[in-house]
């Protein structure tokens, strides 16, 4: 399914997010620029709906405060020298390999808000970048993970208990003195996590309501 970064209507512009549909039949709008925007929005959602969303979300005008909140994202941060050590040790995705990473991936991220669907074209992607990761300590996988840059981008642990030394493996991997990842508001168990591991709320990037 395809993503219009702009789709232009007579009422404005949006962003329109649709590679989720197949997937998880969700669908995303940002408002870009409108004067008209509750025009503006239907004429999204009816497209939306036309191409099989079952739920979508919108976000990007004060219009939208009358949906119920679905979520926000925030942008944290923390210092890669205070998040403490772990002996958990890093794997880096291989192509034999990578099809277990993609089935741990889909099944904690449907479980997200804002969540994105790993497909075959993303899986390419990640393998060319090697920014996948698995994490073991005595022998068991703990959980997985991506990072670039100074950006942990996936965080997922598949054993209980063990999210602190999954991120902390992870930071081995960052470049850079700082550290900074992306968190949804209603993932109250990682927000928990990352606050105990010493980061830092620092900008609310975006926030999403329910329209369908």
């Amino acid at each position: 399914m395809k993503n219009f970064p702009f789709f232009t209507t007579e009422h404005g512009v949006a962003a329109l997010t649709l590679r989720e549909i197949p997937f998880q039949g969700k669908a995303y709008i940002k408002l870009l620029d409108t004067q008209e925007p509750h025009l503006l929005l239907k004429e999204c959602v009816d497209f939306c709906r036309a191409v099989g969303a079952e739920e979508i979300f919108a976000s990007g005008h004060d219009m939208l405060e009358s949906y119920p909140i679905h979520t926000a994202l925030w942008h944290m941060r923390c210092d890669a020298q205070s998040i403490g050590e772990t002996d958990a040790s890093l794997w880096p995705v291989q192509e034999e390999t990578v099809s277990e990473f993609r089935s741990i991936y889909n099944q904690k991220a449907k479980k997200l808000p804002n969540s994105v669907w790993m497909d075959a074209g993303e899986e390419k992607s990640m393998l060319e970048q090697g920014d996948g990761y698995f994490i073991h300590k005595d022998g068991k996988l703990l959980g997985i993970g991506r990072v670039d840059g100074e950006e942990i981008r996936f965080v997922a642990s598949v054993q209980p208990g063990a999210g602190e030394d999954v991120v902390r493996a992870l930071a081995h991997a960052v470049t850079g003195e700082s550290i900074v990842l992306e968190v949804a508001s209603t993932n109250q168990k990682a927000l928990n996590l990352y606050t105990r591991l010493g980061f830092l709320k620092t900008a609310e990037l975006s926030r999403w309501y329910k329209i369908k």
